[in-house]
């Protein structure tokens, strides 16, 4: 498995799923989760009602996926990131649960690239340094990477590009 980094839109990137940085009731936000939506159509939305009628919404570190509706990309995962609380309250392994089942999900459904966006690190204040660290070592050491063609990491902001770089650059 390849794993990039890039400084991008990630509702620009054609993948088979870009993961979204979602809410726990799914029906979008601002950010990424707001950008997804908006870019996506109201055919993301119309899955993830379906969604929370069937269980309730996402929990922290949990996963779903639906459809990309009008985006280059196949499919998109939503996982919800832990909102940050001083590192008390397993946030650690919340954001690692997030890359993980989200990986898992792809695989489930015969998707061989994924792309990230920075999870937990705009309006949940994971700390950058912290949640780039996790990310990386998280999908580095996921057990079925042989699965996956290829993972990127998508960046927004030149702080966590260059944050991701440094950690893949090694």
């Amino acid at each position: 498995m390849k794993i990039e980094v890039i400084k991008a839109d990630i509702t620009t990137i054609a993948v088979d799923a870009v993961v979204n940085a979602a809410n726990s009731s799914l029906l979008g936000g601002g950010g990424v989760d707001g950008a997804i939506h908006r870019k996506g159509g109201s055919s993301i939305l119309e899955e993830c009602i379906k969604i929370r009628e069937r269980q309730g919404g996402c929990s922290t570190g949990e996963a779903v996926i639906t459809t990309a509706g009008n985006l280059p990309a196949k499919h998109v995962i939503h996982t919800v990131g832990p909102i940050w609380n001083g590192g008390n309250n397993n946030e650690d392994l919340l954001l690692s649960n997030c890359y993980t089942n989200s990986l898992r999900l792809a695989i489930d459904n015969s998707c061989k690239t994924v792309a990230f966006p920075n999870i937990s690190t705009g309006v949940y204040h994971f700390p950058k340094n912290k949640a780039a660290q996790i990310a990386v070592d998280t999908i580095q050491h996921f057990k079925q990477q042989e699965l996956l063609d290829k993972v990127i990491f998508v960046c927004f902001d030149d702080e966590n590009y260059e944050l991701y770089k440094k950690l893949l650059i090694k």
